[in-house]
């Protein structure tokens, strides 16, 4: 049986525990076995190199040395990382290899609470199979991104908000490797209601069981 392992924590606003039971259904409807943990320490555990897949949940927030060093090294291994929004991608803001492995860090989100666009930019990409472009409400993340990242689905952002990003398109949802292991992120789902969005939940669901070796 495939193990995982869901950290939630740091700043109450994304509604981390909510998250993680959501999380924690799908897998263990999936077939994992599921273990949940609240505090960064479960990083730093030699038995997470013997899992399937790890998810942070844990916006800003801080990790020592000695914890992001075994997550790292972990996922070099062939541990899958998977995750959304700030939970996955706003955590840890001075833990640089953290964002290495990642391939991202939220920078701002112009207009917070707005109404935007996905565009699908891989359908052939199984995790994408069937997911048309769509409407979305939420934070519109602007993001500091890793080239190398296989970019899945994408928005746009206006200059409403920002003069100097009119135009600009974003990555929303990409997959990537680092080292044996298979990282995904979302950048959808400020809260636990957006899981009940169709298209964000059938692209995370998908998306963390690809991560998953």
């Amino acid at each position: 049986m495939r193990e995982a392992l869901i950290v939630w924590g740091g700043w109450s606003g994304h509604e981390p525990e909510q998250c993680a039971n959501i999380y924690k259904t799908w897998l263990e409807e999936d077939g994992f076995k599921v273990y949940v943990e609240n505090t960064t320490e479960a990083f730093a555990d030699p038995s997470i190199h013997d899992l399937s897949l790890i998810i942070p949940i844990f916006t800003m927030s801080k990790i020592e040395k000695e914890e992001v060093s075994n997550l790292t090294a972990a996922v070099e291994s062939g541990v899958g990382l998977a995750g959304h929004h700030g939970g996955m991608a706003d955590a840890f803001r001075d833990a640089v290899d953290y964002q290495f492995m990642v391939g991202g860090q939220w920078v701002a989100h112009p207009g917070n609470i707005i109404d935007y666009r996905v565009d699908i930019t891989r359908p052939d990409d199984p995790v994408m199979a069937g997911v048309n472009g769509f409407a979305y409400r939420s934070e519109q993340y602007y993001m500091h991104v890793d080239p190398s990242n296989e970019v899945l689905a994408t928005t746009s952002f206006t200059g409403d908000h920002a003069s100097w990003i009119d135009g600009v398109t974003m990555p929303v949802v990409w997959k990537r490797r680092h080292g044996k292991g298979r990282v995904f992120y979302s950048s959808l789902g400020h809260v636990s209601a957006e899981f009940q969005v169709p298209e964000m939940a059938t692209i995370l669901r998908r998306g963390i069981n690809w991560a998953a070796r």
